[in-house]
């Protein structure tokens, strides 16, 4: 705020007026005796008098005015130092309120970078923790799924070979030639000379009896064929035995056979 210091009106010396009362008359000693004035004399004491009288009236008018001109200019500095006054104080309410603001703008800045890095870290925390869960579920649904494997090979083997035997049964229904070149096959494999027994299903042996002629051209040309209905021949396979041995070529046979490597396959797997 800056001091204003202000001077009242005054009145210099040279602009003032002296007014220079005129000597007051000599009276007689006989006439101030007597009582008694002289015309003129009455007369330049009535001008005195009204003289006197218009320069209190002038003096107290001039003063009336300087008090008015003083009161004026006081009330002039009065408004102009409220007006400066105000005029400081909005500028520091307004600085203030910038400083506060700035203040406000700071701490919300770090606040929002503090709350930013916690939840950033937080996040960071779970998302670790929720990888090391995640890998943790994968490793053991990995050895759960070894272990339900390992658990149903047995099953999924007896269903495999269940499957089979009934699909294969289903084929040989249909196509009951498919027996005749079954045996045939066998035959092939055993161009030996002597008795070849081949031993049939009962259920069977009128159905290969009638291929005997068939059967024949795969054997040896000095090989004698017999053909024998066996009761433990229970499918459409059969089981040809000679000199030199026998050969089960019974259905069921093959698909245990079948059955045994699958299990061995799967032991295999479970130890390594």
């Amino acid at each position: 705020m800056s001091n204003v210091i202000k001077s009242f009106q005054y009145v210099a010396m040279e602009d003032s007026k002296l007014v220079e009362l005129p000597a007051p008359p000599v009276l007689k000693q006989e006439q101030l005796q007597d009582g008694e004035l002289t015309e003129e004399q009455q007369l330049e004491l009535d001008n005195l008098m009204q003289m006197k009288d218009q320069i209190l009236q002038d003096a107290e008018s001039f003063a009336e005015e300087q008090v008015r001109a003083a009161m004026d200019e006081a009330a002039a500095i009065r408004q102009q130092t409220q007006a400066e006054i105000e005029a400081w104080w909005d500028e520091r309410r307004q600085l203030d309120q910038e400083t506060i603001e700035q203040a406000m703008d700071r701490g919300f800045e770090q606040g929002y970078q503090e709350g930013l890095a916690r939840a950033e870290a937080e996040l960071r925390q779970q998302y670790d923790s929720m990888l090391q869960e995640a890998s943790q579920i994968l490793e053991q649904s990995y050895v759960l799924k070894q272990q339900i494997i390992q658990e149903s090979e047995p099953f999924l083997i007896e269903l495999s070979c269940s499957i089979a035997e009934k699909i294969v049964d289903r084929q040989l229904t249909l196509e009951s030639e498919w027996v005749i070149e079954l045996i045939q096959k066998v035959l092939s494999r055993r161009r030996e000379k002597g008795i070849i027994a081949l031993c049939v299903s009962p259920s069977q042996f009128s159905y290969i009896q009638d291929a005997r002629e068939e059967l024949l051209l795969h054997l040896d040309s000095q090989a004698e064929l017999q053909i024998i209905p066996d009761a433990s021949v229970q499918d459409r396979g059969c089981v040809i035995r000679s000199s030199f041995g026998s050969i089960d070529a019974r259905i069921d046979t093959q698909l245990n056979e079948i059955k045994n490597a699958l299990r061995q396959v799967a032991l295999r797997s479970e130890g390594s």
